[in-house]
C-alpha cells in the first residue's frame, strides 16, 4: 500500500501467476473426487450387505447374468423372489457332516440319502462335501455343480441345512468330531437306535462314506418321497451347467430325434470290473496294473471271460453297434455318446461311426470356449451328459452303473420315457452266436428284440430281496413310491408291457 501526493492511499494488488490458480483448482477437483468415491463405495458396501441378507446368490450369479444379457428380451419382467415355505421348527440333535464318495451320480444319490437321514434324526446338515480323492480327482465343490442356495431354501421345511459348521466345532479349536462309516443298506431303525445316541456325546458326526448307506425298501412312505424330492427338485445344477446343457439339447433336437448312448467303455470301469474283452494284451495288462494301483478296488485277480458270460461287463463299442442295428436303429440315427474318453479312443469307435455316421460327442457340437470352464472337472462334464441323457428320445446304457440307474429313474419320473435296459447276459450269448456264424442275422435281430420287449423303462414294481439288498432293484432307478398314487403302488402295473420296442 502506497500514499499518493494528494494524501490518498493506493492499493497495489499482487499479480498471482496463472499456473498457481490452475494447480489450486486441480487440487479442489481431486479432493472432491476422492470424497465422492469414498461416499459411493460406502453406499455400495451397505447395499451389498443388504443384498446378501436378502438373497446370497445375487453376487454369485451376477457375472453369469452379465455374460448372458444379450439373450434376454428387450422388455424384461423381473420375476418376484420365490416364495419360501416356512422353516420346520425342531430342536436339532446335532450336526451331520458328510463327505460323498464316488462319481457325480453316486454322490447325488448319497446326498439324497443323507438329507433323509438328517430329517428323521432331527439333525442339522452341513452342505455336503464332494469326493476329491477318487479316480477322477475332480476338485469341484458342491456349489460348483449344484445351486447351493436353492438346495438350502427348497428343503427348509424339512431339514435345517447350513454352509459350514459353527466355529466352536473347528479342529483348530481342538474339537474332534466322530468320524464313521454307516453300515450299508441300513434302515430307519439302525440310525435311530445306533447312530442317534452318538450325537449326545459327540455333537458332530462326520460320515466319510455315504454310498448305499440307506435301504432301498422298508422305509416310511414320507421318507421315500423325501428322497425323491431332494433328487428331482432340490438338487438343481448351477445356472452355468444348465445353460450349456440346454444348448447341447437344442443343437441335437434341431437335427431331429436322438439316442443318448451311455457307452461305459472307459478305462476306470474296465480296470475296476476286470473286463478286457476286445483289448490287446498290452491294454489288458495296463488295466490290470491300474486295478492294482488302487487299494480300495479289492478284487485284483479277475476272470474277464467269466464275468462277461455272466453279463457283468460293459458292452464293447463293437457289440453295442450290432445291438443298435438289431434293435432297428438305421444309419441316419443321431447317436450322442454320453460318456468320458472311450478306452482305445477313435479306433474302438470306428465300427459304431461306420454304422451310424451321425455319432456325436459334446466337443463336436460345442465351441472350445463353451467347454473351457468344465474341462478337468469330470463331475461337471458328467452333469452335462446327465442333462442330455434325461432329455433324449431314447436312452441306452451299456452298463448299469450309477449314472445309468439315476437317469433311468429320472426318465421314469418324467413319464416313463423310453429307456432300453440291455440284458447283457443274454446279449453276449446272442452276439457270440452271431459272430461265429451259428445264428443268422434275422434270428439274431428277432432274439435281441424279444429279450427287450419288457425292458423299456415301463412301469413295474421294484424287486425286493430282503436278505440280499445289493441284488434287489435300486431305489433311484425305480422310485415307485414317487410314481404312483396308491401307497402300495398297485396302480403302477399297467398294460404298458405291450409297448413296441422301436
Amino acid at each position: 500500500m502506497e500514499v499518493r501526493s494528494d494524501g490518498l492511499q493506493q492499493v497495489r494488488y499482487e499479480k498471482i501467476p496463472v499456473t498457481t490458480v490452475i494447480e489450486r483448482t486441480r487440487l479442489k477437483v481431486w479432493f472432491i473426487r476422492v470424497c465422492s468415491t469414498f461416499v459411493v463405495w460406502t453406499c455400495l458396501v451397505q447395499l451389498v450387505a443388504i443384498e446378501e441378507l436378502w438373497r446370497p446368490s445375487f453376487l454369485a450369479n451376477f457375472s453369469y447374468t452379465l455374460s448372458h444379457i444379450s439373450t434376454v428380451p428387450s422388455i424384461i419382467s423381473t420375476p418376484p423372489p420365490p416364495v419360501l415355505l416356512p422353516p420346520r421348527n425342531y430342536t436339532s440333535n446335532g450336526f451331520l457332516r458328510v463327505t460323498s464318495n464316488g462319481g457325480l451320480n453316486q454322490m447325488r444319490a448319497a446326498i439324497c440319502d443323507m438329507v433323509t437321514v438328517a430329517r428323521f434324526l432331527n439333525l442339522t446338515l452341513v452342505v455336503p462335501e464332494l469326493d476329491k480323492t477318487s479316480f477322477w480327482a475332480d476338485t469341484s465343490n458342491f456349489e460348483d455343480i449344484f445351486d447351493v442356495n436353492h438346495f438350502i431354501d427348497s428343503l427348509r421345511d424339512e431339514v435345517r441345512i447350513i454352509r459350514r459348521l459353527p466355529k466352536r466345532y473347528n479342529r483348530k479349536y481342538g474339537f474332534q468330531p466322530l468320524v464313521m462309516q454307516p453300515i450299508s443298506w441300513s434302515n430307519e431303525k439302525y440310525y435311530i437306535e445306533q447312530v442317534l445316541p452318538l450325537f449326545e456325546k459327540h455333537e458332530v458326526i462326520h460320515f466319510n462314506k455315504t454310498d448305499a448307506r440307506l435301504a432301498n425298501n422298508g422305509l416310511p412312505l414320507e421318507f421315500q418321497r423325501l428322497r425323491c424330492r431332494v433328487n428331482f427338485q432340490a438338487l438343481q445344477f448351477t445356472p452355468q451347467i444348465k445353460a450349456l446343457g440346454q444348448k447341447l439339447i437344442r443343437l441335437l433336437q434341431a437335427k431331429g430325434p436322438f439316442v443318448a448312448l451311455h457307452l461305459r467303455y472307459e478305462m476306470d470301469m474296465l480296470a475296476f470290473s476286470g473286463c478286457n474283452y476286445g483289448c490287446s494284451k498290452e491294454e489288458a495288462e495296463d488295466l490290470k496294473q491300474m486295478r492294482y494301483a488302487y487299494p480300495w478296488w479289492r478284487d485284483k485277480e479277475i476272470n474277464s471271460e467269466e464275468k462277461r458270460s455272466q453279463g457283468l461287463c460293459p458292452l464293447t463299442p463293437e457289440e453295442t453297434t450290432l445291438i443298435l442295428q438289431a434293435l432297428g436303429f438305421d444309419k441316419d440315427t443321431q447317436v450322442y455318446i454320453a460318456s468320458g474318453e472311450i478306452y482305445g479312443s477313435e479306433r474302438r469307435l470306428a465300427a459304431l461311426r461306420a454304422a451310424f455316421p451321425n455319432t456325436i460327442k459334446k466337443d463336436m457340437l460345442l465351441n472350445p470356449d463353451d467347454l473351457r470352464q468344465f474341462r478337468n472337472h469330470s463331475s461337471q462334464m458328467a452333469a452335462l451328459d446327465f442333462l442330455v441323457s434325461v432329455a433324449s428320445n431314447t436312452f441306452i446304457p451299456t452298463y448299469d452303473g450309477n449314472m445309468a440307474r439315476l437317469v433311468e429313474g429320472h426318465r421314469r419320473y418324467l413319464g416313463f420315457k423310453k429307456t432300453i435296459l440291455l440284458d447283457r447276459k443274454k446279449l453276449v450269448e446272442l452276439v457270440d452266436l452271431q459272430q461265429n456264424g451259428t445264428l443268422p442275422w434275422d434270428n439274431f435281430v428277432a432274439g435281441v428284440k424279444d429279450v427287450h420287449l419288457n425292458r423299456l423303462g415301463q412301469p413295474v414294481l421294484r424287486k425286493v430281496i430282503p436278505d440280499r439288498p445289493k441284488e434287489e432293484d435300486y431305489f433311484y432307478a425305480n422310485p415307485q413310491e414317487c410314481l404312483c398314487e396308491d401307497p402300495n403302488c398297485s396302480d403302477l402295473i399297467t398294460a404298458s408291457n405291450t409297448s413296441v420296442l422301436h
